[in-house]
């Protein structure tokens, strides 16, 4: 399912749009955008989508997201009920956080905040209760004390204690566009060769290390070790193959990705996604229903 492109206003004289809307509203289905979002919901529970991540939200939950990464919040409401406020919103270009790269050197503190928000994170009660009268006085705001209150709603969340990183590792992965570096050869051809059975020891030899050199390299680039990420990228694949063919069989997309039984695909797709694989496809089809009715 293809997600819809927002086009993403800001006015003449702003360098970035923050505002609030009620629901339901018509960003209200499953869109991208090239800017940056804030997101910060202040009423009503439902469910949310980040990438190939779903879960659920309530009052007070505070989200950023990256440059193109799709997204949906759903309410659970009455069929005929309005929400006046829902959402309350800043969206600001890669142009303008890069621009104030360029001229302030004390942005370098931001950049692992950035990145991360090309896979979604999820803030914590604590940041979300210290960043909302922020945003609430931002919104109202004009001039330069807009830029004032935005660069320090971005230091409390790229300073947040506990965060949550959303969409999977694959989902925003571009590894043509990533730095060709022997590493990076090594993951692509493991992404290539999901179905093999590839040992660290062939993978290592890629990058010219020894198999126990390689091991560290690799924990060190990617945050975990190659069973773990293997595994990953495998459940990644299957979600991919379980919303884009709808017929297509849990047990055959198992072994399509390189698993050898369906227990232990079960098994894994539970631990990493929090649901079994069909009901993974119910949630996204229902998330397609309520969009397209909309």
């Amino acid at each position: 399912m293809q997600p819809d492109l927002e086009l993403v206003h800001i006015r003449k004289g702003e360098s970035f749009a923050a505002w609030k809307h009620g629901y339901p509203f018509r960003t209200v289905r499953w869109h991208f955008h090239p800017e940056y979002e804030i997101h910060l919901v202040v009423a009503t529970t439902g469910k949310y989508y980040i990438g190939d991540h779903v879960g659920e939200f309530g009052p007070g939950q505070l989200i950023m997201t990256g440059p193109n990464l799709p997204q949906n919040w759903i309410s659970a409401t009455a069929p005929d009920e309005v929400v006046p406020q829902r959402t309350e919103v800043i969206q600001f270009p890669e142009s303008f956080i890069e621009s104030a790269r360029a001229a302030f050197p004390e942005m370098s503190g931001v950049q692992h905040l950035l990145e991360r928000s090309r896979r979604g994170i999820l803030f914590d009660d604590t940041t979300s209760r210290a960043v909302r009268p922020l945003i609430g006085a931002l919104i109202e705001s004009r001039g330069v004390q807009r830029l004032g209150l935005f660069f320090q709603i971005l230091d409390l969340l790229a300073n947040a204690p506990r965060s949550q990183t959303l969409a999977s590792l694959s989902f925003v992965l571009d590894l043509e566009r990533a730095e060709d570096s022997d590493m990076n050869r090594a993951i692509g051809h493991l992404r290539e060769n999901l179905h093999e059975p590839l040992s660290e020891g062939e993978l290592a030899e890629l990058t010219g290390q020894s198999t126990s050199a390689f091991s560290r390299s690799f924990k060190r680039h990617t945050g975990t070790t190659l069973v773990r990420y293997r595994n990953q990228l495998r459940i990644d694949l299957a979600c991919h193959m379980l919303l884009s063919d709808p017929d297509a069989k849990v047990a055959d997309i198992c072994f399509e990705v390189g698993f050898s039984n369906l227990s232990n695909f079960n098994r894994h797709f539970l631990k990493l996604k929090k649901m079994s694989p069909s009901e993974f496809r119910a949630t996204f089809a229902a998330n397609r229903t309520i969009r397209m009715a909309g």
